[in-house]
């Protein structure tokens, strides 16, 4: 799954991306997403497809594709990283065996300081509905960003009336059946970008956020009530060697046709004939 203003098959960004793998490992077979009947509609969807129903969206696709019936690789960009999670602890069948975040806000975010791609003024009205009013059922419903902000300062509100991130971060109540399924993971690998100016704050990369009650200190995933009280089996994780955090030193999404040979392809080596992004 892609970021938003991005689409399943652009020739400079996803596509090139599907290409290279395809290019780095002989025989593999990489299914790039489409959310909606074509790219115009992949694009639009990004935006204003409530999350939820793009979720279920993918696992009906991801079990009609009779390649993958042994279980697959997914690697989710920005945005997309927490969808695919919510695939995996919402869809266990076919398997999902590694999971790749690159970018990805897994505590949401709070601030869009700079839209990726070139949809400035559509960055600019969607910057004003978060500010005005985030948590309304319109702006939840309608608004794909809006559905991972997470307003530290309105900890009661994000809980209560976010519709995607709350549920699939055990906000509300424990969800035995996605802390079960998220651990059937052999790895989940997530990419922090150094240099980022789009992802407010870029902690969430690694899963971690704000500290509640202010918008200026951070904590780390470690540090978080999520991980101390194990609400998402992230801590049984961890200690079983599955979690890898890895940093690249570039803004978002950038990054060297070496850096990710070097550091994610060897993920997917492992089960090479499903590979998704």
């Amino acid at each position: 799954m892609c970021p938003s203003g991005d689409n399943c098959c652009n020739p400079l960004s996803m596509g090139a991306i599907k290409k290279m793998i395809e290019e780095e490992i002989s025989g593999i077979y990489v299914l790039s997403l489409m959310i909606g009947k074509n790219v115009i509609q992949d694009t639009e969807n990004g935006f204003f497809m409530d999350v939820n129903d793009q979720v279920s969206m993918v696992c009906a696709q991801l079990a009609q594709d009779p390649k993958l019936k042994g279980g697959y690789n997914a690697m989710g960009f920005s945005q997309g990283a927490q969808f695919l999670r919510a695939v995996a602890q919402r869809c266990p069948t076919p398997p999902m065996k590694t999971l790749i975040s690159v970018g990805g806000q897994h505590q949401g975010v709070y601030g869009l300081p700079r839209c990726p791609g070139e949809s400035s003024e559509l960055c600019d009205m969607i910057r004003k509905a978060l500010n005005s009013g985030a948590y309304s059922a319109l702006v939840q419903k309608h608004l794909v960003q809006a559905q991972y902000w997470h307003d530290p300062l309105n900890d009661d509100l994000y809980k209560k009336y976010s519709l995607f991130l709350a549920d699939i971060n055990q906000e509300r109540v424990v969800n035995e059946t996605y802390k079960k399924n998220l651990q059937l993971l052999e790895k989940f690998v997530m990419v922090k970008f150094l240099k980022d100016t789009v992802v407010d704050p870029v902690d969430s990369e690694w899963f971690g956020f704000l500290k509640t009650g202010q918008a200026k200190e951070t904590e780390t995933l470690q540090e978080s009530v999520l991980y101390k009280e194990d609400r998402l089996g992230l801590a049984a994780m961890d200690k079983a060697g599955k979690l890898v955090f890895l940093a690249s030193d570039g803004d978002h999404l950038q990054f060297t046709r070496e850096w990710f040979t070097a550091n994610l392809l060897p993920y997917l080596h492992k089960n090479p004939e499903n590979i998704r992004n």
